[in-house]
């Protein structure tokens, strides 16, 4: 299974497989075409709650990612499509945070891997 995590600020690649967007915002001062995107899913973002209290309170990683991955539950039938194009090519989540160790995409891969092995 081959998922990446990329920001969306870095350029595309064609290295980068299928490029899914999986913030809730659009990212600031960027184009659609310049993006690149084949898909933006903000409904697995975390809930708008969810973002504004770990923007908030950024020392609090692990009780995002629990909380996160209690709302990625909600959604099970949406991720299984990622998992399905990630075992027969690569999927890049591409995410605007400057915490490249602690955001909401890194919790979602490591939820993806999960589902690809059950």
């Amino acid at each position: 299974m081959s998922i990446l995590l990329k920001r969306v600020y870095e350029d595309p690649s064609p290295k980068d497989g299928y490029r899914v967007l999986v913030d809730r915002l659009w990212p600031r001062g960027l184009s659609k075409d310049k993006a690149k995107l084949d898909q933006w899913m903000k409904d697995i973002a975390p809930s708008d709650g969810l973002r504004k209290w770990f923007h908030n309170n950024p020392s609090e990683w692990a009780e995002f990612r629990r909380r996160y991955l209690s709302e990625l539950k909600h959604h099970r039938d949406d991720l299984r499509s990622l998992v399905t194009r990630a075992l027969h090519g690569r999927v890049t989540l591409i995410f605007s945070s400057s915490d490249e160790r602690h955001n909401n995409a890194v919790v979602l891969k490591q939820y993806l891997m999960m589902l690809g092995q059950g």
